[in-house]
Protein backbone atom coordinates (compact mmCIF):
# COMPACT_ATOMS: atom_id res chain seq x y z
CA UNK A 1 0.00 0.00 0.00
CA UNK A 2 1.45 3.43 -0.95
CA UNK A 3 1.98 5.80 1.80
CA UNK A 4 -0.22 8.91 2.37
CA UNK A 5 -0.50 11.92 4.33
CA UNK A 6 -3.82 13.43 5.91
CA UNK A 7 -5.56 16.27 3.73
CA UNK A 8 -4.68 19.66 4.12
CA UNK A 9 -1.11 18.82 5.83
CA UNK A 10 1.98 18.62 3.14
CA UNK A 11 6.05 18.08 3.33
CA UNK A 12 8.53 20.09 2.26
CA UNK A 13 11.86 19.45 0.60
CA UNK A 14 15.05 20.58 1.40
CA UNK A 15 14.19 23.38 -0.50
CA UNK A 16 10.73 24.49 0.26
CA UNK A 17 13.01 24.28 4.12
CA UNK A 18 15.03 26.62 2.76
CA UNK A 19 12.87 29.26 1.18
CA UNK A 20 10.25 29.02 4.67
CA UNK A 21 12.95 29.41 6.17
CA UNK A 22 13.85 32.73 4.62
CA UNK A 23 10.70 33.86 5.45
CA UNK A 24 11.02 32.63 9.08
CA UNK A 25 14.18 34.64 9.48
CA UNK A 26 12.84 37.72 7.76
CA UNK A 27 10.46 38.29 10.23
CA UNK A 28 12.34 36.99 13.19
CA UNK A 29 14.90 39.87 12.53
CA UNK A 30 11.81 42.14 12.21
CA UNK A 31 10.44 41.23 15.62
CA UNK A 32 13.44 41.51 17.49
CA UNK A 33 14.49 44.91 16.05
CA UNK A 34 11.13 46.04 18.46
CA UNK A 35 12.85 44.21 21.36
CA UNK A 36 10.11 41.15 20.82
CA UNK A 37 11.22 37.77 22.40
CA UNK A 38 10.49 34.16 21.27
CA UNK A 39 8.78 31.97 23.51
CA UNK A 40 6.78 28.15 22.73
CA UNK A 41 3.83 26.32 24.50
CA UNK A 42 2.97 22.99 23.70
CA UNK A 43 0.44 21.99 20.40
CA UNK A 44 -1.46 20.39 22.84
CA UNK A 45 -3.78 22.48 25.01
CA UNK A 46 -5.93 21.20 27.50
CA UNK A 47 -9.75 21.94 26.11
CA UNK A 48 -10.85 24.04 29.02
CA UNK A 49 -8.05 27.00 27.71
CA UNK A 50 -9.72 26.30 24.10
CA UNK A 51 -13.11 25.53 24.06
CA UNK A 52 -15.52 29.13 23.85
CA UNK A 53 -12.39 31.28 22.73
CA UNK A 54 -13.21 31.24 18.98
CA UNK A 55 -16.93 31.63 18.31
CA UNK A 56 -19.42 28.57 17.68
CA UNK A 57 -17.60 28.14 14.72
CA UNK A 58 -14.09 28.03 15.66
CA UNK A 59 -14.97 25.34 18.41
CA UNK A 60 -16.09 22.95 15.70
CA UNK A 61 -12.98 23.18 14.05
CA UNK A 62 -11.33 22.50 17.06
CA UNK A 63 -8.99 19.21 16.42
CA UNK A 64 -9.72 17.23 19.63
CA UNK A 65 -6.97 14.62 21.07
CA UNK A 66 -9.32 11.30 22.69
CA UNK A 67 -8.04 11.06 25.90
CA UNK A 68 -4.58 8.23 26.79
CA UNK A 69 -6.14 4.75 27.40
CA UNK A 70 -9.32 3.60 27.34
CA UNK A 71 -10.87 6.71 26.26
CA UNK A 72 -14.57 4.75 26.29
CA UNK A 73 -13.93 4.86 30.72
CA UNK A 74 -16.21 6.98 31.18
CA UNK A 75 -18.94 6.66 28.35
CA UNK A 76 -22.49 5.00 29.10
CA UNK A 77 -23.47 2.50 26.66
CA UNK A 78 -26.66 4.52 26.26
CA UNK A 79 -24.52 7.59 25.71
CA UNK A 80 -22.95 5.79 22.79
CA UNK A 81 -26.57 4.48 21.45
CA UNK A 82 -27.27 8.71 21.54
CA UNK A 83 -24.45 8.83 18.90
CA UNK A 84 -24.21 12.67 19.92
CA UNK A 85 -20.81 13.64 18.82
CA UNK A 86 -19.84 16.78 20.66
CA UNK A 87 -21.58 14.78 23.87
CA UNK A 88 -19.12 12.16 23.45
CA UNK A 89 -16.34 14.44 22.40
CA UNK A 90 -17.02 16.33 25.48
CA UNK A 91 -16.66 12.59 27.57
CA UNK A 92 -13.51 11.48 25.87
CA UNK A 93 -11.37 14.24 25.34
CA UNK A 94 -9.60 16.48 27.69
CA UNK A 95 -7.44 17.83 25.14
CA UNK A 96 -6.78 19.20 21.52
CA UNK A 97 -4.35 20.38 19.62
CA UNK A 98 -3.95 24.19 19.65
CA UNK A 99 -5.81 26.02 16.84
CA UNK A 100 -3.72 29.94 16.94
CA UNK A 101 -1.00 30.91 19.03
CA UNK A 102 -2.66 34.07 20.66
CA UNK A 103 -5.24 31.98 23.26
CA UNK A 104 -2.49 29.52 24.09
CA UNK A 105 -0.06 33.13 24.53
CA UNK A 106 -2.63 34.16 26.89
CA UNK A 107 -2.70 30.85 29.19
CA UNK A 108 1.20 31.39 29.27
CA UNK A 109 0.87 35.12 30.25
CA UNK A 110 -1.34 34.45 33.15
CA UNK A 111 0.58 31.07 34.24
CA UNK A 112 3.94 32.86 33.93
CA UNK A 113 3.10 36.38 35.23
CA UNK A 114 5.37 36.54 38.44
CA UNK A 115 8.02 35.66 36.24
CA UNK A 116 7.26 38.55 33.14
CA UNK A 117 8.97 41.92 32.82
CA UNK A 118 5.52 43.93 32.02
CA UNK A 119 5.22 45.35 29.07
CA UNK A 120 5.55 42.21 27.48
CA UNK A 121 6.57 41.71 24.11
CA UNK A 122 6.81 37.87 22.41
CA UNK A 123 7.02 36.41 19.37
CA UNK A 124 6.19 32.97 18.55
CA UNK A 125 6.52 30.57 15.38
CA UNK A 126 4.69 27.28 15.43
CA UNK A 127 2.02 25.35 13.74
CA UNK A 128 -1.25 25.20 14.62
CA UNK A 129 -4.28 22.99 13.65
CA UNK A 130 -8.15 23.55 12.03
CA UNK A 131 -10.41 20.49 11.02
CA UNK A 132 -11.42 23.36 8.22
CA UNK A 133 -12.20 21.90 4.19
CA UNK A 134 -8.63 22.14 2.83
CA UNK A 135 -8.91 24.42 -0.75
CA UNK A 136 -5.97 26.74 -2.29
CA UNK A 137 -4.40 28.55 0.60
CA UNK A 138 -6.26 26.99 3.77
CA UNK A 139 -4.70 23.81 5.17
CA UNK A 140 -5.19 22.06 8.38
CA UNK A 141 -2.45 21.88 9.07
CA UNK A 142 -0.39 25.17 9.41
CA UNK A 143 2.39 27.45 10.77
CA UNK A 144 1.49 31.40 12.31
CA UNK A 145 4.18 33.45 13.37
CA UNK A 146 2.57 35.90 16.10
CA UNK A 147 3.88 39.13 17.70
CA UNK A 148 1.82 40.36 20.81
CA UNK A 149 2.44 43.17 23.98
CA UNK A 150 1.31 42.61 26.96
CA UNK A 151 0.97 44.86 29.93
CA UNK A 152 0.05 48.19 27.88
CA UNK A 153 -2.64 50.58 26.94
CA UNK A 154 -0.67 52.56 24.72
CA UNK A 155 -1.61 52.64 21.02
CA UNK A 156 2.01 53.19 20.52
CA UNK A 157 2.39 49.35 20.58
CA UNK A 158 -0.12 48.98 17.04
CA UNK A 159 1.60 52.25 15.22
CA UNK A 160 4.65 49.97 16.17
CA UNK A 161 2.99 46.70 14.78
CA UNK A 162 1.50 48.14 12.29
CA UNK A 163 5.71 49.24 10.71
CA UNK A 164 7.18 45.68 11.37
CA UNK A 165 4.28 44.72 8.98
CA UNK A 166 5.03 47.16 6.44
CA UNK A 167 9.13 46.11 7.25
CA UNK A 168 8.05 42.71 7.20
CA UNK A 169 6.49 42.81 3.21
CA UNK A 170 8.89 45.91 1.88
CA UNK A 171 11.70 43.14 3.11
CA UNK A 172 9.63 40.60 1.21
CA UNK A 173 9.11 43.09 -1.62
CA UNK A 174 5.28 42.18 -1.53
CA UNK A 175 3.06 45.23 -2.29
CA UNK A 176 0.31 44.67 0.29
CA UNK A 177 -2.92 46.51 1.05
CA UNK A 178 -2.97 46.83 5.23
CA UNK A 179 -6.59 47.06 6.65
CA UNK A 180 -7.64 48.46 9.45
CA UNK A 181 -10.83 49.09 11.82
CA UNK A 182 -12.08 49.24 15.46
CA UNK A 183 -14.33 46.61 17.12
CA UNK A 184 -15.22 49.64 19.34
CA UNK A 185 -16.69 51.66 16.35
CA UNK A 186 -18.77 48.52 15.05
CA UNK A 187 -20.04 48.10 18.47
CA UNK A 188 -21.09 51.96 18.31
CA UNK A 189 -23.00 50.92 14.81
CA UNK A 190 -24.93 48.16 16.71
CA UNK A 191 -25.81 50.60 19.69
CA UNK A 192 -26.72 53.65 17.87
CA UNK A 193 -29.36 51.34 15.18
CA UNK A 194 -30.51 50.06 18.47
CA UNK A 195 -28.79 46.03 18.26
CA UNK A 196 -26.43 46.50 20.63
CA UNK A 197 -26.62 42.14 21.49
CA UNK A 198 -26.62 41.43 17.62
CA UNK A 199 -23.11 43.14 17.47
CA UNK A 200 -21.43 39.53 17.07
CA UNK A 201 -24.05 38.48 14.67
CA UNK A 202 -23.44 42.09 12.49
CA UNK A 203 -19.80 41.81 12.32
CA UNK A 204 -19.69 38.32 11.36
CA UNK A 205 -22.07 39.23 8.67
CA UNK A 206 -20.06 42.42 7.63
CA UNK A 207 -17.35 39.90 7.39
CA UNK A 208 -18.62 38.26 4.54
CA UNK A 209 -19.02 41.40 2.33
CA UNK A 210 -16.00 40.46 -0.04
CA UNK A 211 -16.85 37.09 -0.43
CA UNK A 212 -20.85 37.00 -0.26
CA UNK A 213 -21.76 40.31 -1.90
CA UNK A 214 -24.10 43.23 -0.30
CA UNK A 215 -27.34 41.32 -0.44
CA UNK A 216 -26.33 38.25 0.91
CA UNK A 217 -25.01 40.02 3.97
CA UNK A 218 -28.33 41.95 4.15
CA UNK A 219 -30.14 38.14 4.08
CA UNK A 220 -27.82 37.11 6.85
CA UNK A 221 -28.68 40.30 8.82
CA UNK A 222 -32.70 39.57 8.14
CA UNK A 223 -31.77 36.14 9.44
CA UNK A 224 -30.00 37.52 12.43
CA UNK A 225 -33.11 39.01 13.59
CA UNK A 226 -32.63 42.72 12.37
CA UNK A 227 -35.33 44.46 11.63
CA UNK A 228 -35.40 46.35 7.79
CA UNK A 229 -34.85 49.78 9.48
CA UNK A 230 -32.18 48.63 11.74
CA UNK A 231 -30.46 47.12 8.15
CA UNK A 232 -31.24 50.40 6.02
CA UNK A 233 -29.24 52.39 8.77
CA UNK A 234 -26.16 49.71 8.10
CA UNK A 235 -25.81 50.26 4.23
CA UNK A 236 -23.98 53.93 4.44
CA UNK A 237 -21.83 52.42 7.14
CA UNK A 238 -21.17 49.31 5.50
CA UNK A 239 -20.21 50.93 1.87
CA UNK A 240 -18.44 53.72 3.40
CA UNK A 241 -15.82 55.59 0.72
CA UNK A 242 -13.36 58.42 0.27
CA UNK A 243 -10.22 58.39 2.26
CA UNK A 244 -9.31 57.68 5.55
CA UNK A 245 -9.90 61.02 6.83
CA UNK A 246 -13.35 61.48 5.48
CA UNK A 247 -14.81 58.07 6.74
CA UNK A 248 -13.86 58.99 9.89
CA UNK A 249 -15.26 62.39 9.56
CA UNK A 250 -18.33 60.64 8.47
CA UNK A 251 -18.62 57.78 11.34
CA UNK A 252 -18.08 60.01 14.08
CA UNK A 253 -21.15 61.82 12.69
CA UNK A 254 -22.69 59.11 12.58
CA UNK A 255 -21.90 57.78 16.35
CA UNK A 256 -21.89 61.15 17.76
CA UNK A 257 -24.42 59.78 20.54
CA UNK A 258 -21.91 56.59 21.00
CA UNK A 259 -19.72 57.30 23.67
CA UNK A 260 -17.96 53.96 22.97
CA UNK A 261 -17.82 54.45 19.06
CA UNK A 262 -16.17 58.24 19.32
CA UNK A 263 -13.61 56.03 21.35
CA UNK A 264 -13.03 53.84 18.45
CA UNK A 265 -13.20 56.35 16.41
CA UNK A 266 -9.94 58.29 18.29
CA UNK A 267 -8.20 55.50 18.34
CA UNK A 268 -7.91 55.04 14.81
CA UNK A 269 -7.00 58.35 14.39
CA UNK A 270 -4.14 58.24 16.34
CA UNK A 271 -2.82 55.54 14.34
CA UNK A 272 -3.66 56.73 10.84
CA UNK A 273 -2.55 60.34 11.83
CA UNK A 274 0.58 59.24 13.68
CA UNK A 275 1.81 56.76 10.75
CA UNK A 276 0.85 58.81 8.17
CA UNK A 277 2.93 62.00 9.01
CA UNK A 278 4.88 60.48 11.03
CA UNK A 279 4.96 62.40 14.01
CA UNK A 280 2.53 61.96 17.19
CA UNK A 281 -0.67 63.65 16.16
CA UNK A 282 -0.66 66.25 19.39
CA UNK A 283 3.21 66.96 19.61
CA UNK A 284 3.96 70.64 18.54
CA UNK A 285 7.37 70.09 18.89
CA UNK A 286 8.97 69.58 15.36
CA UNK A 287 11.80 67.33 16.57
CA UNK A 288 9.13 64.67 16.72
CA UNK A 289 8.31 64.67 13.43
CA UNK A 290 10.60 61.88 12.59
CA UNK A 291 9.71 59.99 14.98
CA UNK A 292 8.09 57.65 12.96
CA UNK A 293 8.63 56.91 9.21
CA UNK A 294 5.69 56.84 6.77
CA UNK A 295 4.67 53.62 5.89
CA UNK A 296 5.73 51.64 2.68
CA UNK A 297 2.71 50.43 1.78
CA UNK A 298 -1.21 51.40 1.77
CA UNK A 299 -2.89 51.80 5.58
CA UNK A 300 -6.53 52.23 4.90
CA UNK A 301 -9.74 52.24 6.82
CA UNK A 302 -12.44 49.20 5.83
CA UNK A 303 -15.27 49.14 7.78
CA UNK A 304 -16.36 45.64 6.11
CA UNK A 305 -13.22 44.56 8.30
CA UNK A 306 -14.88 42.81 11.51
CA UNK A 307 -12.68 39.80 12.32
CA UNK A 308 -15.08 37.40 13.88
CA UNK A 309 -12.96 35.91 16.76
CA UNK A 310 -14.45 37.37 20.03
CA UNK A 311 -11.25 38.71 21.67
CA UNK A 312 -10.75 41.59 19.59
CA UNK A 313 -12.12 44.72 21.47
CA UNK A 314 -10.25 47.50 19.65
CA UNK A 315 -8.07 47.85 16.69
CA UNK A 316 -8.09 45.09 14.54
CA UNK A 317 -5.61 44.84 11.17
CA UNK A 318 -5.59 42.53 8.23
CA UNK A 319 -3.26 42.17 5.54
CA UNK A 320 -4.12 41.59 1.40
CA UNK A 321 -1.37 41.25 -1.43
CA UNK A 322 -2.13 43.50 -4.33
CA UNK A 323 -0.17 41.29 -7.04
CA UNK A 324 -1.85 37.88 -6.03
CA UNK A 325 -5.25 36.17 -5.67
CA UNK A 326 -5.23 34.85 -2.16
CA UNK A 327 -7.21 35.56 1.29
CA UNK A 328 -5.84 37.58 4.56
CA UNK A 329 -1.96 37.20 4.50
CA UNK A 330 -1.73 38.65 8.19
CA UNK A 331 -4.20 39.95 10.50
CA UNK A 332 -4.48 41.03 13.96
CA UNK A 333 -5.82 43.21 16.70
CA UNK A 334 -6.49 44.21 20.18
CA UNK A 335 -7.94 42.00 23.04
CA UNK A 336 -8.33 43.54 25.97
CA UNK A 337 -9.81 41.15 27.93
CA UNK A 338 -8.51 37.79 26.91
CA UNK A 339 -6.01 37.10 30.10
CA UNK A 340 -9.22 37.64 31.93
CA UNK A 341 -10.89 34.49 30.98
CA UNK A 342 -7.97 32.97 32.89
CA UNK A 343 -8.42 34.80 35.90
CA UNK A 344 -6.15 37.52 35.20
CA UNK A 345 -8.03 40.63 34.19
CA UNK A 346 -7.08 44.00 33.92
CA UNK A 347 -4.12 43.22 31.45
CA UNK A 348 -4.38 44.46 27.60
CA UNK A 349 -2.61 43.27 24.82
CA UNK A 350 -2.38 43.46 21.07
CA UNK A 351 -1.41 41.64 18.38
CA UNK A 352 -0.39 40.57 14.81
CA UNK A 353 -0.49 36.79 13.18
CA UNK A 354 1.75 36.27 9.90
CA UNK A 355 0.30 33.71 7.95
CA UNK A 356 2.95 31.61 7.03
CA UNK A 357 1.58 29.53 4.81
CA UNK A 358 -0.01 31.91 2.60
CA UNK A 359 3.22 34.41 2.80
CA UNK A 360 4.83 31.38 1.42
CA UNK A 361 2.75 30.58 -1.47
CA UNK A 362 2.56 34.22 -2.34
CA UNK A 363 7.02 34.31 -2.82
CA UNK A 364 6.21 31.32 -4.45
CA UNK A 365 3.44 32.78 -7.45
CA UNK A 366 5.91 36.36 -7.43
CA UNK A 367 9.19 34.03 -7.67
CA UNK A 368 10.42 36.93 -4.75
CA UNK A 369 12.70 34.68 -3.46
CA UNK A 370 16.57 36.33 -3.34
CA UNK A 371 18.54 33.70 -4.73
CA UNK A 372 20.82 33.79 -1.83
CA UNK A 373 17.89 32.50 0.34
CA UNK A 374 17.35 29.40 -1.15
CA UNK A 375 21.14 28.19 -2.02
CA UNK A 376 22.21 25.58 0.35
CA UNK A 377 25.72 24.51 -0.59
CA UNK A 378 27.63 27.13 -1.91
CA UNK A 379 30.82 24.96 -2.57
CA UNK A 380 31.55 21.34 -3.55
CA UNK A 381 35.02 19.53 -3.39
CA UNK A 382 35.33 17.08 -7.01
CA UNK A 383 36.48 13.17 -4.67
CA UNK A 384 39.07 12.06 -7.54
CA UNK A 385 40.11 9.54 -4.80
CA UNK A 386 41.80 9.25 -1.47
CA UNK A 387 44.92 11.04 -1.99
CA UNK A 388 43.04 14.03 -3.25
CA UNK A 389 40.71 13.66 -0.68
CA UNK A 390 42.85 13.97 1.95
CA UNK A 391 44.45 16.92 0.71
CA UNK A 392 40.83 18.65 0.04
CA UNK A 393 39.62 18.01 3.56
CA UNK A 394 41.84 20.89 5.35
CA UNK A 395 40.97 23.60 2.74
CA UNK A 396 37.28 22.60 2.97
CA UNK A 397 37.28 23.13 6.87
CA UNK A 398 39.03 26.34 6.57
CA UNK A 399 36.00 27.55 4.11
CA UNK A 400 33.63 26.28 6.72
CA UNK A 401 35.60 28.39 9.29
CA UNK A 402 34.91 31.30 7.20
CA UNK A 403 31.04 30.96 6.99
CA UNK A 404 31.27 29.30 3.59
CA UNK A 405 28.68 26.16 3.37
CA UNK A 406 30.91 23.72 1.85
CA UNK A 407 30.71 19.99 0.71
CA UNK A 408 33.26 16.98 -0.50
CA UNK A 409 31.56 14.65 -2.92
CA UNK A 410 32.02 11.39 -0.72
CA UNK A 411 32.92 8.65 -3.49
CA UNK A 412 35.18 8.90 -6.18
CA UNK A 413 32.15 8.39 -8.76
CA UNK A 414 32.89 9.54 -12.18
CA UNK A 415 33.44 13.46 -12.99
CA UNK A 416 29.96 13.83 -14.64
CA UNK A 417 28.04 12.38 -11.74
CA UNK A 418 29.70 14.22 -9.58
CA UNK A 419 29.08 17.37 -11.97
CA UNK A 420 25.14 16.42 -11.88
CA UNK A 421 24.92 16.38 -7.87
CA UNK A 422 26.54 20.16 -8.08
CA UNK A 423 23.84 20.87 -11.11
CA UNK A 424 21.14 19.34 -9.37
CA UNK A 425 21.54 20.98 -5.74
CA UNK A 426 22.32 24.46 -7.78
CA UNK A 427 25.74 24.77 -6.21
CA UNK A 428 27.27 27.90 -7.48
CA UNK A 429 31.24 26.99 -7.33
CA UNK A 430 32.76 23.46 -7.58
CA UNK A 431 36.62 22.99 -6.54
CA UNK A 432 38.89 20.70 -8.11
CA UNK A 433 42.30 19.28 -6.97
CA UNK A 434 44.10 16.52 -9.37
CA UNK A 435 48.04 16.34 -9.55
CA UNK A 436 48.70 19.62 -10.69
CA UNK A 437 47.07 21.60 -8.16
CA UNK A 438 48.30 19.91 -5.09
CA UNK A 439 51.66 20.30 -6.67
CA UNK A 440 51.47 23.78 -6.98
CA UNK A 441 49.57 24.46 -3.46
CA UNK A 442 46.41 25.34 -4.94
CA UNK A 443 43.06 24.28 -6.11
CA UNK A 444 40.88 25.22 -9.27
CA UNK A 445 37.82 27.01 -8.82
CA UNK A 446 34.85 26.47 -11.48
CA UNK A 447 31.86 29.05 -11.55
CA UNK A 448 28.90 26.83 -12.52
CA UNK A 449 26.93 29.56 -13.98
CA UNK A 450 29.95 30.68 -16.03
CA UNK A 451 32.04 28.21 -16.59
CA UNK A 452 34.95 30.33 -15.68
CA UNK A 453 37.90 28.57 -13.86
CA UNK A 454 40.61 29.86 -11.53
CA UNK A 455 43.65 28.90 -9.99
CA UNK A 456 43.72 29.17 -6.55
CA UNK A 457 45.59 29.10 -3.29
CA UNK A 458 42.82 28.22 -0.14
CA UNK A 459 43.32 31.52 1.13
CA UNK A 460 41.94 33.04 -2.47
CA UNK A 461 39.74 30.69 -2.94
CA UNK A 462 38.06 32.03 0.55
CA UNK A 463 38.37 35.59 -0.29
CA UNK A 464 36.59 34.78 -3.92
CA UNK A 465 34.06 32.77 -2.43
CA UNK A 466 33.23 35.50 0.46
CA UNK A 467 33.79 38.59 -1.73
Amino acid sequence: MKPSIPKGTRDFGPQEMARRNYIFNTIRSVYELYGFQQIETPAMETLQTLMGKYGEEGDKLLFKVLNSGDCLAKVTDEELQERNALHLAAKMCEKGLRYDLTVPFARYVVMHREELQMPFKRYQVQPVWRADRPQKGRYREFYQFDGDVVGSDSLLNEVELMQIVDTVFTRFGVRVQIKINNRKILSGIAEVIGAADKIVDITVAIDKLDKIGIDNVNAELREDGLTEEQIQKLQPIIQLEGTNDEKLNTIADVLKDSETGLKGVEELRYILSTLSTGRNSDATDSSLFTLHSSLHNELQLDLTLARGLNYYTGAIFEVKALDVQIGSITGGGRYDNLTGIFGMPGVSGVGISFGVDRIYDVLNQLDAYPKDAVTSTQLLFINFGEQETAYCLPIAAKARQAGIRTEIFPDSSKMKKQMAYANAKHIPFVALAGDNEIAAGKVTLKNMDTGEQQLLTPDELVAALNA
